[in-house]
């Protein structure tokens, strides 16, 4: 790629966790970018139909992606491999990834400060809840820090010995840091983002979002990253039934809000659905005749 414009961001080593890294290697277009793939639609010779910023904020507003697709950028990632796990189920990139077969596994493995060990959700399987007492931790981070040093101890005792590098690294934890080169255009980051910079994304990936998203995104493409916040990651979406729920108190009937409410099994004692619901409406300072 060849990077048309110069800035700052270039180059420059973010630290992310205690011992990552973001970088970016290389920047192909920008807001322009979009601008001028959105008009060819429009033909040689026609007048400019609307400034930059309403343009791209129509196309961000409306879903209209193939002119986002224009832009791609190029990272060096260095990311705990759980953590890189996750990054690679997005599948719209290209990745090149540091090999410990034909090299010696990064000496760096992510470390749990006490206060930083954190409890299982009670109501997400998938997710966290609060964190454990400082006492409790000092005790995780002890017994983390004797099996990274034993797990390191023993890698390199193979190595000597003259073991594989394919096998033994086999034993590595979770925790080892790796790195790798990841190339993705605009609009695929921008979905990558969104997923990843959600309250329940894990923390570690959400780290690694909250610093693309804040050292990069902000200066390669600010009108792009205005139009990005404003519809998609603080905008809300109303399915049918909640709009068919806001259109019966809006007319004046709380019996035909609740009638939707019962058809649509939100009185279910657990429903996610009707839970979601009431958050927007909360955001929106509007009260449902069940709460």
């Amino acid at each position: 790629m060849v990077a048309t414009k110069e800035y700052g961001f270039v180059g420059v080593e973010y630290p992310v966790l205690d011992a990552g890294f973001v970088r970016v290697v290389d920047v192909m277009g920008g807001d322009e970018a979009v601008v001028q793939a959105a008009r060819v639609s429009y033909g040689a010779g026609t007048k400019k139909v609307s400034e930059d910023r309403a343009l791209i904020r129509y196309l961000m507003r409306h879903r209209h992606t193939s002119p986002f697709e224009m832009c791609e950028i190029k990272f060096h990632l260095r990311v705990p491999m759980d953590c890189w796990r996750q990054w690679v189920r997005h599948r719209t990139a290209s990745i090149n990834e540091y090999s410990t077969r034909y090299s010696i596994a990064i000496d760096a493995a992510q470390t749990t400060p006490p206060d930083a060990w954190r409890e299982q959700s009670a109501d997400n399987k998938q997710g966290s809840g609060g964190y454990f007492a400082v006492e409790t931790g000092e005790r995780l981070s002890a017994s983390e820090a004797e099996l990274q040093a034993l797990a390191r101890k023993v890698y390199e005792e193979r190595l000597r010995m003259g073991v594989a590098r394919e096998q033994a690294r086999k034993d590595l934890p979770l925790s080892t840091y790796t790195e790798a080169y990841w190339k993705i255009d605009l609009h695929n980051l921008l979905r990558f983002l969104e997923l990843r910079l959600h309250p329940h994304a894990q923390f570690e990936i959400r780290t690694y979002a909250e610093c693309i998203y804040r050292n990069v995104l902000s200066v390669w493409v600010p009108l792009t990253f205005e139009a990005f916040n404003d519809y998609i990651l603080n905008g809300v979406s109303f399915s049918s039934i909640e709009l068919s729920v806001m259109a019966a108190l809006n007319g004046g009937n709380p019996e035909k809000a609740m009638e939707i409410y019962f058809h649509a099994g939100w009185d279910a004692p657990k429903s996610r659905e009707r839970a979601e619901f009431e958050a927007k409406a909360a955001q929106i300072g509007l009260k449902l005749p069940w709460q």
